[in-house]
């Protein structure tokens, strides 16, 4: 497995937005050619490239749900909150049920600091696709920065590596839930299991020499997540 250069915080994945709803396409014709190159882009990390190529599509195609994902997507990779959350909530309008766009409003929510609708949320992207992990791994980190459930956070963590027992970062989430709830042998074990998986991994190296006390633990203890790692 290789580390994601655009997974600068703990909880953004290569597919952020998850897997593809199953079904019809979305669209076609010139704004489904205009979403691959936009995605094609991001996947090269031109980022303000890609949102240039998406803006002209929304522009003309405001229901353009796989555009405002992707802009969603795009705006997160980019410190852009803001932004992220107003596509984000495009994409919920269009479709409540899209687990993709509810998450990454959970994202963006908890990057601005709204907690509890972050928390809110993540459930109802696990409300409507219950057998995905990365969901369950976005409740976790949404409880985590609002600094509260963390027993709950910990299940969810739990959840996820049953879910998908292969991704790495699922147990690097575990162990910064059991680190949360003072379980320090536990936590240990699960970010060398993290490791084990994904070597190269700075986060979940840090977080161990943490442990270790061969690093110090960051001053704003309770900005979890997404702080620790410039978000």
């Amino acid at each position: 497995m290789t580390a994601n250069p655009l997974r600068a915080d703990p909880d953004q994945q290569l597919h952020a937005d998850g897997p593809a709803a199953p079904g019809p396409r979305a669209f076609s014709g010139r704004t489904e050619i205009a979403v691959a190159q936009a995605a094609t882009l991001f996947e090269q990390l031109e980022l303000e490239q890609a949102v240039a190529t998406l803006q002209p599509v929304l522009a003309a195609d405001p229901a353009a749900r796989e555009a405002w994902i992707l802009l969603a997507r795009l705006k997160l990779a980019l410190d852009q909150a803001t932004d992220g959350l107003d596509a984000a909530e495009q994409a919920v309008r269009l479709d409540p049920a899209d687990p993709r766009a509810l998450a990454l409003a959970s994202r963006a929510l908890t990057v601005l600091g709204r907690h509890e609708e972050a928390v809110t949320m993540a459930y109802r992207a696990v409300i409507a696709d219950p057998r995905n992990a990365l969901w369950h791994d976005r409740v976790a980190w949404a409880l985590l920065s609002a600094d509260r459930q963390i027993a709950d956070a910990e299940q969810a963590a739990r959840t996820a590596i049953g879910l998908d027992p292969t991704e790495a970062h699922y147990y690097y989430t575990h162990g910064v839930t059991l680190d949360a709830l003072g379980h320090l042998d536990q936590a240990r074990q699960a970010l060398l299991t993290s490791l084990r998986m994904e070597p190269e991994n700075p986060v979940a190296q840090h977080r161990l020499a943490v442990l270790n006390g061969e690093a110090e633990r960051p001053a704003e203890s309770k900005k979890r997540g997404w702080r620790l790692f410039r978000r």
